[in-house]
């Protein structure tokens, strides 16, 4: 083992203090200790519990609780008619509700939405995607199995459209699921990448795997003077109503449509292989012009360290899925270089549990002689 460094030193004897019973009870019993202790007892309770707190969230927004008090508060007996429980076990979903601020006690006996659970209506897709969660929860069963690498897993099947690879494997089913999930969440994520990059010099935008329009009809909004194409499987652009040109390809296999000065990549990265990103990325720099740019958007990994949306949530979620990985910005910069694109700024990450933003351009060819 490696020598280990003073501040690594002194953490190790921290650490063995906390791990011995006797040294804890009599930290405990200090008065500043005895803060720490009584915090990091509600973190650790909170680590323990909290797949119960999901499924507390999974059964108001499935259950239709959250969803009928939209317009207002209703009576335990509208909800119990609602959600079909029994009122002795509506009471026990909404205590404990309550205890996660999803809902609140209203004048006359009656419920109304709590501070997070009217976020979660308030956020676009939010909800869709815990309902979609169920998948994921079915993975998480045995945490080991899953990091191990399953040759199968249920959030794969869901996201047949990415695992299995060609259009002629891909139903249109399929595809208006993925679609439809993936559109509901990417308000959010327009909103948060068009905050952070200016177009006003741009004359055309192309965006690839950009599903069903939706980061498209928010650029058309923010900057109407440009020119706008999508390109994704034919399957999923069949048929869109967009102020775009439409392309259906494959971009893992076929080249990019050319005549655009900037190609978006919107959660596209982090669904994918190494090997494919890398790919992706050579048919980006192939179909754009010297000084053309790209823009990444999408969530990563921490940079400087861990962080609990990239290397926690998405990180597992991607890891269900088989196909993908949460990347450190590094991580992308450096397959952007390897490309043959040159870096131009790596956003704060201002947002991580929605996304974070990379530009890039590809660098004008040396002068002759």
């Amino acid at each position: 083992m490696a020598p280990l460094a003073l501040g690594d030193r002194l953490w190790q004897r921290v650490v063995a203090r906390l791990t011995d019973a006797e040294s804890l009870a009599r930290l405990a019993r200090m008065p500043i200790a005895r803060w720490f202790a009584r915090r990091d007892a509600t973190r650790l309770f909170d680590l323990v519990a909290g797949f119960t707190y999901s499924q507390v969230l999974m059964a108001c927004v499935t259950g239709g609780v959250l969803d009928a008090l939209r317009d207002g508060p209703r009576t335990e007996d509208a909800l119990v008619h609602r959600t079909g429980l029994a009122p002795e076990r509506l009471t026990l979903l909404l205590r404990a509700a309550q205890a996660l601020d999803l809902v609140r006690p209203a004048a006359g006996g009656q419920v109304m939405l709590g501070r997070l659970g009217a976020a979660c209506l308030g956020v676009p897709g939010l909800t869709a995607m815990v309902a979609h969660h169920r998948a994921l929860y079915d993975d998480l069963r045995d945490p080991m199995a899953l990091l191990a690498g399953p040759e199968r897993t249920e959030l794969a099947d869901v996201w047949a459209y990415v695992h299995r690879g060609g259009i002629g494997s891909i139903d249109a089913q399929i595809a208006a699921d993925y679609s439809r999930l993936m559109s509901e969440s990417q308000a959010a994520v327009a909103r948060e990448t068009l905050a952070q990059v200016d177009l006003s010099r741009a004359r055309a935008l192309l965006d690839v795997g950009g599903g069903q329009g939706m980061f498209l009809r928010a650029v058309a909004q923010a900057a109407p003077h440009l020119r706008l194409g999508l390109f994704d499987l034919p399957q999923v652009v069949a048929g869109l109503g967009l102020p775009a040109e439409v392309f259906g390809g494959n971009f893992k296999e076929d080249a990019l449509p050319q005549g655009f000065d900037t190609i978006s990549l919107v959660r596209v990265l982090f669904d994918h292989s190494d090997a494919d990103v890398a790919a992706l990325l050579a048919r980006v720099r192939a179909a754009l012009p010297p000084g053309g740019r790209l823009i990444i958007s999408e969530p990563m990994a921490g940079d400087r360290q861990p962080g609990r949306a990239g290397d926690v949530y998405y990180a597992l979620y991607t890891a269900a899925m088989i196909t993908g990985r949460t990347r450190r910005p590094q991580d992308i910069t450096a397959a952007l270089g390897a490309a043959g694109f040159a870096v131009d700024r790596v956003h704060a990450d201002r947002s991580p549990e929605v996304t974070r933003v990379i530009e890039a351009h590809v660098p004008a060819p040396p002068a002759a002689g």
